[in-house]
């Protein structure tokens, strides 16, 4: 007798979501690299604190995107609580990535000329750590 296990249809589901999950955090790069260029370009936020603010915006671009397309059937939840519950969960993935991104600025001159190299390598350090708690936590949706 097969079990659930055997049935590649859920982990062709995983791996749709990861793979939509990684293009998603493409853009979600993009707007972060963006809004930190901008911040850093425009205001007196600095590395850090305009990292934060980009940080904020590409987290609610991926999360409206990977709610969209990601992670379909969970789109019927409450706009405002999924959106606060994703920020929070994906902080964890957040803190990996910022701390990749600090360590880095702090560390390297290349990386504090080209500032989106540390955005880059938070970006790649955070990934599997938000996927695995967007997809149970947030968007909840262990059983697909």
């Amino acid at each position: 007798m097969a079990s659930m296990d055997d049935n590649p249809r859920p982990r062709a589901e995983v791996l749709r979501q990861f793979l939509a999950f990684g293009v998603v955090g493409t853009v979600g790069f993009l707007v972060d690299a963006g809004v930190l260029t901008l911040a850093l370009a425009f205001s007196d936020l600095g590395y850090y604190w305009g990292r934060l603010l980009s940080f904020l915006a590409a987290a609610t671009v991926t999360w409206a995107l990977n709610r969209r397309y990601t992670f379909r059937a969970a789109a019927k939840d409450r706009r405002f609580m999924q959106w606060a519950r994703f920020v929070a969960v994906n902080s964890g993935g957040g803190l990996v990535n910022y701390a990749t991104y600090a360590a880095l600025i702090a560390a390297s001159a290349l990386v504090r000329d080209w500032p989106v190299l540390g955005v880059a390598a938070g970006s790649i350090a955070g990934l599997l750590v938000n996927f695995t708690l967007s997809k149970w936590l947030v968007f909840k949706t262990r059983k697909s």
